[in-house]
């Protein structure tokens, strides 16, 4: 029988499941995946996007395993212990009004940062832009609107955030929380100011509604209205 408490003030994992999770993040994902599996990919599609597409996809499946195998089952815990729970209908304000601030915000800071000299281009929107079809558009949506946000809200927020938020507080938490969210998208290194800020109204969402599926849904709302853009543009 599963422990009813507070999810902001305790958990039922120690330092064994973050240390577990934190290596599958930095050694299988960063140093396997995405330096040795995804060059694999692309010399085996042939296609930015859609090598990117399965990396994504190869991650999302190793990292929801991974919740699932080192902080779940174990414990014998549901996925509510993650977030995936259902939430109030007056969240939806806080997805609108959530979704809105992300979009703007990104599109502020990026302005910012182009006078230093940082492009916004990255492997799969160059791909996408060389040859603009449905398909391609299609499968860019999916890849950035459906895939990340699922499993990298999971992750991220889910089990990342839930960890530290009882252990160092909101402040701590949220700016610990969002520093790891930029990190591991290295070596994309100029979305890193726009992943820091996501990163922060994601776990705010997170906070004020008490489940991930918000989180998931502003994430998903911003990145599919960029890919978007990105295919008018």
């Amino acid at each position: 029988m599963e422990m009813k408490q507070n999810w902001k003030e305790q958990d039922r994992w120690g330092m064994k499941e973050f240390i577990l999770l934190m290596l599958l993040e930095f050694v299988i994902v960063i140093g396997c995946i995405k330096f040795v599996v995804h060059p694999m990919y692309s010399r085996w599609l042939d296609h930015d996007l859609y090598a990117g597409t399965l990396m994504g996809f190869t991650i999302a499946v190793v990292l929801v395993l991974g919740v699932y195998f080192i902080a779940l089952r174990p414990q014998k815990l549901s996925w509510s212990e993650v977030g995936i729970k259902t939430f109030a209908v007056k969240d939806w304000k806080i997805i609108v009004l959530f979704s809105l601030i992300f979009m703007i915000g990104a599109v502020i800071i990026m302005v910012l940062t182009s006078f230093i000299g940082n492009t916004w281009e990255n492997s799969k929107t160059e791909a996408m832009r060389q040859n603009i079809t449905f398909f391609t558009v299609l499968i860019a949506f999916i890849s950035a609107a459906v895939i990340s946000p699922i499993y990298e809200e999971i992750f991220y927020r889910g089990f990342i955030y839930r960890w530290l938020r009882t252990r160092v507080g909101f402040i701590g938490a949220i700016t610990l929380s969002s520093a790891i969210f930029t990190i591991i998208h290295i070596p994309t290194y100029n979305a890193m100011p726009v992943n820091f800020f996501g990163g922060i109204l994601l776990a705010l969402a997170y906070e004020r509604t008490n489940s991930i599926w918000p989180s998931i849904l502003i994430h998903g709302i911003t990145n599919g209205i960029m890919v978007l853009l990105t295919s008018l543009g």
